[in-house]
């Protein structure tokens, strides 16, 4: 029988709604944290994006930061940060002074990709040295500045020594499964944007994984899409600001988070849909029942060890009222 009884995440983008700004787009992500908090979320993790003015989160440290003392039980962390953008010893004191403040409630997700174009990239690291083929060495940094005392070399984070600060390796391709298997840690495949490479990726980092002293064996995450409604009909219809989202990816728009307009598809060319369709192709979308047959087979497939959920809904009542079904699936009240 397939187990749906699976920890549920959320990932948040911390879009700027039409109709809104920065600051509400900040006060929406704190009330999405809370109110997934209550419903009994595992964590909830903020992405890393720059020089995108539809998305607030650039200071990611900052925003788990303000996240954390709005709540209180609710893994908080990155998802991800983007390790060629900093420098591993500042991560490691960033997140060890918050692991300080907050025992036991912070991740670290880390991704390779800039989340960025390469201008911005370059004035991020405002150097021509090229970080993202340092990603597997950086990694092995922040594991040694989180680690006990005896293992430090003359360089040291403080705080950050001895905090066990638990590490994600994020990826949308084989290269980071390979990397995490490796390593013998968690990994997080982003199927929410780039599902093609998704079964090549699980296979990878499930056939590769190397037992460790962090993970005993493999732990396998996968943020999805997810647009749950009371019927199939308004799911479809609620979907279609997801569409209008990804149509900025592609278009290179940056337009603010657009209310549900199912007229808006028809303003899609051809290869523009087609691009659209293959980003989200994997997303949950439907009623509470529809939901359940689709996360039922998903599971069926892939056997995942948790689902990470990320909505693109306008309306919060609306967008938390999704949580909140997926939420009754996975603890069979569907």
């Amino acid at each position: 029988m397939t187990n749906l009884n699976i920890p549920l995440s959320v990932l948040n983008l911390a879009p700027v709604r039409e109709g809104g700004d920065q600051k509400q787009a900040i006060d929406d992500l704190v009330d999405l944290a809370q109110a997934t908090e209550e419903m009994g979320y595992e964590r909830y993790w903020i992405a890393e994006h720059h020089n995108t003015p539809t998305l607030v989160s650039s200071a990611t440290s900052m925003l788990i930061k303000h996240t954390l003392e709005n709540t209180n039980s609710i893994r908080v962390g990155s998802g991800g940060v983007m390790l060629p953008n900093h420098s591993p010893l500042i991560v490691a004191e960033q997140f060890g002074t918050m692991e300080t403040l907050y025992p036991n409630r912070v991740d670290l997700g880390l991704g390779r990709a800039p989340g960025t174009d390469q201008l911005t990239a370059s004035a991020i690291r405002r150097s021509n040295h090229d970080a993202v083929h340092d990603f597997p060495s950086d990694i092995k940094d922040l594991l040694q500045y989180f680690g006990p005392e005896n293992k430090q070399g003359y360089v040291k984070a403080f705080p950050g020594v001895g905090k066990d600060v638990p590490l994600y390796i994020l990826g949308s391709s084989t290269d980071s499964a390979r990397l995490a298997a490796n390593l013998g840690l968690p990994y997080a495949f982003a199927a929410h944007f780039a599902p093609h490479q998704m079964d090549a990726a699980i296979d990878l980092y499930r056939r590769n994984f190397q037992p460790s002293e962090y993970l005993s064996e493999p732990y396998m995450m996968i943020c999805l899409n997810v647009i749950a409604a009371e019927t199939d009909e308004e799911a479809k219809f609620e979907k279609t600001t997801l569409d209008q989202f990804f149509l900025n990816v592609v278009r290179g728009t940056s337009n603010p988070l657009s209310p549900p307009d199912e007229d808006v598809i028809n303003q899609f060319r051809d290869a523009e849909w087609q691009m659209v369709h293959n980003m989200s192709k994997t997303s949950l979308v439907g009623s509470p029942e529809t939901i359940k047959e689709q996360l039922t087979q998903f599971q069926s497939r892939y056997d995942i060890d948790e689902l990470m959920a990320v909505t693109y809904i306008y309306d919060r009542d609306k967008q938390k009222r999704s949580y909140q079904i997926l939420k009754d699936v996975v603890d069979g009240n569907v």
